[in-house]
């Protein structure tokens, strides 16, 4: 799996940092104790700034006619649009137009600080992705939320945004289990886990608005705590678990009609293999032998989520952080797992469509 980290040549080293955890790739920093946003933003190699430049052309009659000779040819500006280069190697990111506005990597761990007042947020890992063009920092909230006596989730807010014109500037939350770092995409029916701001001339403004993403988060860990609280009391045998993870992982009406009808035998390779390794996740992972995930609802669910996270290849960290936090498959199969185990909790196994 390809990582994608950016290599500052002038540093001699990857723009990434981890707090004593290794990541996979194995790249970058690791820190023993959690950094002040100042000196995250060095750790990670995010200490540069970004310009927003004018674009220029040449004047093609006179560059025609002195095309072999070294001479100066004069410029047509390009108007209302812009180059987006980092000032340190002069490396260009991409084209924007005149209403991009440029939001420095510093103002990205301003909006983390402001969250909780710069108390209490620990920043967890952050760094950079291809030249630099985006970034990404993970901070970890004061408090948990608690399943059961002992199983505890860990609160986290995650914040990417990009240099180069593609993409808004993203935050979301998203709670974590302590033991196998293990990401519980959070469902929470109509209301988004994130929050995206455009690079527009308010974009700082909306970015000093931390009090919001703070809105989601509490609103989402107490709303969570209460349904995993649920879930951790409703049993499910393995059965009803292999019926779930199908109906969970189905990729569309097709599947899903023949998955209803019983028709195991039409249903793919790829789609019975993929099944079979989340099972496989639920019934051997050790975080799926606790008291609260040992054959209940909220292990089921903790199965799927654990899967995408702990189990299935990427093909790089950004397209694992899409997918997981912003809207890609295993976000879409998370909120998929959470409907039926909220419905099974409520209702049986009439949820999964067995009798």
């Amino acid at each position: 799996m390809a990582h994608n980290i950016n290599y500052d040549e002038q540093k001699g080293k990857h723009s990434f940092f981890s707090v004593k955890e290794k990541p996979w790739h194995g790249l970058g920093q690791i820190i023993e104790d959690y950094p002040t946003s100042a000196e995250a933003l060095i750790f990670a190699g995010l200490d540069y700034t970004v310009e927003k430049r004018p674009l220029f052309t040449y004047d093609n009659e006179n560059h025609a006619a002195n095309e072999d000779v070294e001479i100066k040819i004069p410029e047509i500006e390009v108007p209302n649009f812009y180059a987006t280069l980092r000032t340190d190697t002069e490396q260009v990111f991409g084209v924007v137009g005149k209403d991009y506005e440029v939001v420095q990597n510093m103002d990205a761990f301003s909006f983390f600080d402001a969250i909780v007042g710069g108390d209490g947020i620990q920043y967890e890992t952050a760094g950079a992705l291809g030249k630099g063009e985006r970034i990404f920092i993970t901070a970890k909230l004061p408090g948990y939320i608690k399943v059961g006596s002992e199983d505890l989730i860990e609160k986290y807010l995650f914040l990417t945004t990009s240099h180069d014109g593609f993409g808004s500037i993203t935050a979301a939350f998203t709670p974590t289990r302590i033991v196998c770092r293990n990401t519980l995409n959070a469902a929470f029916k109509n209301c988004s886990n994130a929050i995206k701001i455009r690079h527009t001339q308010n974009a700082k403004e909306r970015l000093e608005e931390a009090h919001k993403v703070m809105g989601i988060s509490n609103k989402l860990s107490y709303y969570l705590e209460n349904a995993f609280n649920s879930w951790a009391t409703v049993r499910i045998t393995d059965k009803q678990v292999q019926k779930l993870i199908q109906l969970a992982m189905v990729p569309n009406k097709e599947v899903l009609q023949n998955i209803q009808a019983g028709k195991d035998d039409e249903l793919s390779t790829c789609f019975k293999n993929m099944c079979d390794n989340v099972y496989e996740y639920a019934m051997s992972s050790p975080t799926q032998q606790t008291e609260t995930t040992k054959g209940t609802v909220f292990g089921a669910y903790n199965a799927v989520t654990g899967y995408f996270q702990n189990v299935r290849n990427y093909k790089d960290d950004e397209s694992k952080i899409k997918s997981i936090l912003f809207g890609g498959t295993a976000q879409l199969r998370a909120q998929s797992a959470f409907n039926l185990c909220e419905a099974f909790a409520t209702g049986g196994s009439g949820a999964l469509h067995l009798n």
